[in-house]
């Protein structure tokens, strides 16, 4: 039960700290475990621990931008597909679905539960880029997803500690790199088991059974301090564009930003339609980099969770170049200097 007792804030604070860490030892688990230079080298992945309820409480420091607040915004997605009910010990999900998860085929995110006294207490999750899915690769040139790879939808990697052969099969079949993705898919599950170990260890030593109250506290406190950095900016909405070279024609990027009493909202109303090529971007990563700039300006030091992140909303015309729709291509915003 939540107390405003200085010393159970204190234990709050303690128990925040030690899962700053575990997250940390998730993502250092992965790379230290990876196969690809993508992940163990350039460090393009990202981990965290989610609630129950799929809000984020906190991520690891290696990752980009893109793959951190994307993946804070997938989990929901994977307990639509798979409820918590259903869920057991040893399993392991993933998918690439862009509209979902990190904006393109290569990136691959992989959530698992973590269990205690019977029951999920949190979800660790993970998104890394693979070097190779198949098809066209890296580039512009393909006209629609299909072209980019093999897409996997929400699908368990393992039930009960097996891995799922089948999905292991098709993935390598049409891998240019299939020891290197194999190696990376068992890398992220290996991560997760171990923050999931860590995890229960810290609820046993502070004797909890579940991270509610915690869960809670670090999302209001994240939130509160967002909203009195936001409160000191002015109010009123602002507006700016800039054009890019584009590939077949140059491309505008619009946006209006609204701060008012309730947080801050930016909307791409005005921006080029999609590209025929593959420089567009799905709407969950044009609100990642967003929601990573505006905190980056406003309040830096708030930590990166649904809380903080909840201040900020984004939303852009269906079928523009920043929320592009099926079957067009998709490409990180990063691929060319958003």
């Amino acid at each position: 039960m939540r107390t405003n007792d200085p010393l159970s804030q204190i234990r709050m604070q303690v128990m925040w700290n030690r899962l700053l860490a575990i997250v940390e030892e998730q993502a250092q688990t992965l790379i230290r475990s990876s196969f690809s230079t993508t992940v163990r080298e350039a460090g393009d992945l990202s981990a965290g621990i989610f609630d129950p309820k799929g809000r984020m409480l906190a991520q690891a420091v290696p990752g980009t931008p893109g793959h951190v607040n994307s993946m804070a915004t997938a989990v929901p997605h994977f307990l639509a597909e798979y409820p918590i009910e259903t869920m057991s010990p040893g399993d392991s999900y993933l998918t690439n679905d862009p509209w979902l998860t990190s904006g393109h085929l290569h990136d691959i995110t992989v959530v698992t539960p973590a269990f205690h006294e019977g029951k999920v207490a949190a979800l660790f999750a993970a998104t890394i880029h693979v070097v190779d899915i198949g098809g066209r690769g890296l580039g512009a040139d393909g006209r629609q997803i299909y072209e980019e790879g093999l897409f996997l939808p929400i699908m368990p990697l393992a039930r009960k500690g097996e891995m799922n052969q089948d999905l292991l099969k098709i993935l390598k079949a049409n891998n240019r790199e299939p020891v290197q993705v194999e190696g990376d898919l068992f890398s992220c599950a290996a991560a997760g088991e171990e923050g999931a170990r860590r995890l229960v260890d810290m609820m046993k030593e502070f004797q909890i059974a579940t991270l509610d109250d915690l869960a809670s506290h670090i999302i209001d406190n994240s939130r509160a301090a967002m909203m009195r950095a936001i409160q000191r900016l002015p109010r009123g909405t602002f507006k700016n564009s800039m054009t890019l070279d584009g590939y077949e024609a140059p491309v505008t990027v619009a946006a209006t930003m609204t701060i008012c009493d309730d947080g801050i909202h930016v909307d791409y109303a005005g921006s080029s339609p999609p590209s025929p090529y593959g420089i567009n971007v799905v709407l969950n990563y044009t609100a990642a980099y967003t929601c990573f700039g505006a905190r980056c300006a406003i309040a830096p030091d708030v930590p990166n969770n649904y809380g903080s992140m909840s201040t900020i909303t984004v939303s852009a015309p269906t079928d523009c170049i920043l929320n592009v729709q099926k079957p067009r291509l998709s490409r990180p915003a990063t691929s060319w200097g958003i």
